[in-house]
């Protein structure tokens, strides 16, 4: 008896289709027992804390930042909320099953998208996504809300396609809590209403006015309310006019031609191949398809400005290429290749299908190998073990200590919220709050400032330093004040005591 995927129940496609993302997102997370990425330890101690301590614990770890205790926001709260399931044993597995579960539920969406619009082998395309791109498999490793956020854009089309507004307001609103990359959904909304627009020559605003309402009251709605609109202002605005007016993380930098070509080939071809498809199609786009050319397009601008929407681009590039080239390879498009239409009808049938598995097997193998490489590089887990354990023993109870980089925070906070610490998560935090201070900070970690056991108690409030090894012009210039004792030094990092 031939076997048919079609055939089987929609609860047995699905459970499929998830075990194998699951299994490959799982071999590439655990060739390594170190994480991708240093924010993914901020997130679920942040969950942890949520369970141990109720959903709004006191932050007061960077308080020379816009996210000080008085300021605080917490734009990831539901992504904190969604991990606190893994904080039930060790944090370090549970943060990395966590990014294999929401990276393969975002998959398993991009495929109920697809299956929706009756794109012809909807579960092929939707395995593209473990070939397109090794970046974009890189980023749904990070324990991040980027994967899920990718889930909620591909339901959110959905419900787009098929006119469920209701749910999209409530999508919106949910979509405000859980991660402050939230205006992509009235973006992805306006889009719907230009799309229709464009291929029906009518305005039909609902759609997007479901989605506005959903994203005011979600921020309105807020248990952070009005800290939440605070901080997109002082954070948000800033990313978009002047992204990298000061050192921010390699992310908000775009990529040069010659890495999208390298890690992402396949998702320039997808993109050029659903051009290709228009062209063969013989009948003009319609409204789901132009959405998402022009949601494809967006994302693209998106990317080559900061090399972060790489989470992105690549997924929507591939959908823009199943909805494409999904007609012809059902026979319901008239190509307009008429010479041979018998040969082209057995092309589109046989050959197509076949050539296109050969290319999603090569490109699964190819990503996976340089999606596991890239991981090979994070940071060891272990990083600042050992000098928070000292730190620990030989503070008091909340007090600062002075870092010399704002990306070790993660690692820090994850070890140890004993104490507190200047700045994390984004060095803007701190140069918004007092650009001033943030100049100086500079300047110290930059070993450009002697006296450092007078300027850093009297600047920054803090007695205690912890440094990298990196860091060599500071290390000398700590080394030769007669006012800081070197009390802790291991294999990655330095602990110093600032005398009274």
């Amino acid at each position: 008896m031939k076997f048919s995927w079609s055939k089987l129940p929609v609860y047995v496609q699905a459970f499929l289709l998830f075990a194998i993302f699951l299994a490959f997102m799982a071999s590439i997370q655990f060739s390594t027992p170190d994480m991708p990425d240093n924010d993914g330890f901020y997130h679920i101690k942040m969950a942890l804390l949520m369970r141990e301590q109720g959903l709004k614990p006191a932050f007061p770890y960077m308080l020379l930042t816009i996210l000080n205790e008085k300021e605080f926001y917490d734009h990831h709260f539901l992504f904190h909320v969604a991990l606190i399931p893994f904080t039930f044993g060790d944090l370090h597995l549970g943060a990395k099953w966590a990014a294999v579960l929401f990276s393969s539920l975002a998959f398993l969406a991009v495929w109920w998208l697809l299956r929706g619009q009756k794109v012809h082998y909807a579960e092929f395309w939707a395995l593209g996504l473990l070939a397109v791109s090794q970046a974009f498999l890189y980023r749904m490793s990070i324990t991040r809300a980027q994967s899920l956020s990718l889930g909620v854009l591909a339901l959110a089309l959905h419900w787009l396609f098929t006119g469920k507004n209701r749910h999209l307001a409530l999508l919106a609103f949910l979509y405000v809590w859980m991660y402050d990359a939230f205006p992509l959904l009235p973006a992805l909304a306006l889009l719907f209403v230009i799309a229709v627009f464009l291929v029906e020559a009518r305005i039909d605003l609902r759609p997007l006015a479901y989605v506005a309402a959903g994203t005011v009251l979600g921020l309105v709605i807020n248990v952070y309310f009005p800290h939440d609109l605070i901080f997109i202002y002082r954070h948000l605005l800033p990313k978009f006019t002047n992204a990298t007016a000061i050192s921010v993380g390699n992310e908000w930098y775009p990529y040069d031609t010659g890495q999208l070509l390298s890690n992402s080939p396949l998702t320039l071809i997808a993109l050029l191949g659903g051009v290709l498809a228009l062209g063969l199609r013989g009948k003009r786009m319609n409204v789901p398809l132009m959405t998402v050319f022009l949601a494809a397009c967006m994302f693209g601008f998106m990317l080559f400005e900061a090399r972060r929407f790489i989470e992105y681009f690549p997924a929507f590039a591939l959908i823009f290429m199943a909805l494409a080239w999904s007609p012809l390879l059902d026979g319901e498009a008239e190509p307009v290749l008429e010479p041979l239409p018998t040969r082209i009808s057995v092309l589109y049938k046989n050959v197509v299908p076949v050539l296109f598995s050969l290319l999603l097997l090569f490109g699964m193998y190819i990503s996976h190998r340089d999606a596991v490489d890239s991981i090979q590089g994070s940071r060891p887990y272990t990083l600042y073990f050992g000098a928070t354990k000292w730190l620990m023993a030989n503070t008091a109870p909340g007090e600062r200590i002075f870092q010399t980089d704002w990306d070790d925070f993660p690692h820090l906070f994850y070890y140890d919220t004993y104490n507190t610490y200047l700045v994390g998560l984004d060095p803007t935090y701190m140069q918004l709050y007092n650009p001033r201070l943030y100049d100086l900070w500079v300047s110290i970690t930059d070993g450009k400032v002697y006296g450092l056991s007078e300027v850093i108690p009297k600047e920054f409030g803090a007695y205690y330093v912890i440094t990298d090894l990196q860091h060599d012009n500071f290390i000398t210039a700590a080394s030769d004040d007669l006012g800081m004792r070197e009390v802790y030094r291991d294999s990655e990092s330095v602990v110093y005591q600032i005398f009274k």
